[in-house]
């Protein structure tokens, strides 16, 4: 009878210790995985956006060089020398889609070490990034001031030149002037529309990213401090 009781008392401590213990041991496995990361899940949310802004800077570049989708104006340089420039192809474009695949590498690093130190590496990159994005707002914003290139009537006749371009304080701008779109330009035809709105695309891509990656790097520095389980508050035992 007493042997009977001992053991019940030892399988009862068994018990009771392992209902303790398991949840204990499962949360930190939880926590050692990284599932649903805050710090990391902000990241792969901010690099799969600036690849599709990246696509999206790249397409309008590459369409600002063919007005009218003809190549003959690229061939003769006769395209806006703003788009020449083709910030929208490597600054916005191949710089982001380069920046956007560290910061999704670096979201699925483990461990506290790796983890802070990818993140270090992330506010470099993000960094370099805004920069990039900040030139190309600026170059677009630029071209869409300045107007297109295009053949028009001058005063000696037929010349390729920029004539919405603002040469006096006086005189106002084309842009919330829309009556002098259809007569400014001879060829290309309906360039200014075509720039206008693949220039703005630009301005707006840019921007976008710029945003975007000054708010990752608020977030690799969020990571750096609270390491990679920031946002899994879990409730462990006592």
């Amino acid at each position: 009878m007493y042997v009977y009781l001992g053991v019940l008392d030892v399988w009862s401590a068994v018990v009771e210790s392992i209902r303790w213990m398991v949840p204990g041991y499962l949360n930190l496995s939880l926590q050692a995985r990284g599932v649903d990361m805050c710090v990391a899940r902000c990241s792969r949310c901010v690099g799969w956006a600036l690849v599709v802004l990246a696509i999206v800077s790249m397409l309008a570049n590459a369409l600002l060089l063919f007005p009218n989708l003809e190549y003959s104006f690229l061939l003769e340089r006769h395209v806006t020398r703003e788009a020449l420039f083709g910030t929208g192809l490597w600054a916005s474009g191949l710089l982001m889609l380069l920046a956007a695949h560290s910061i999704l590498s670096a979201s699925s690093k483990g461990g506290c070490c790796g983890f802070r130190t990818a993140m270090l590496r992330q506010v470099a990159y993000s960094c370099l990034a805004c920069a990039a994005t900040a030139l190309c707002f600026w170059v677009s914003a630029t071209g869409l001031v300045h107007g297109p290139l295009c053949l028009h009537n001058g005063t000696q006749g037929l010349v390729w030149d920029t004539p919405l371009f603002r040469r006096n304080i006086s005189e106002k701008v084309y842009l919330f002037d829309t009556r002098r779109w259809a007569g400014a330009c001879v060829e290309p035809r309906g360039v200014v529309l075509w720039n206008v709105v693949l220039f703005s695309v630009l301005g707006v891509t840019s921007g976008l990213q710029a945003v975007l990656c000054a708010a990752h790097v608020l977030n690799a520095l969020l990571g750096m401090v609270c390491g990679p389980g920031f946002g899994n508050n879990k409730v462990v035992p006592a």
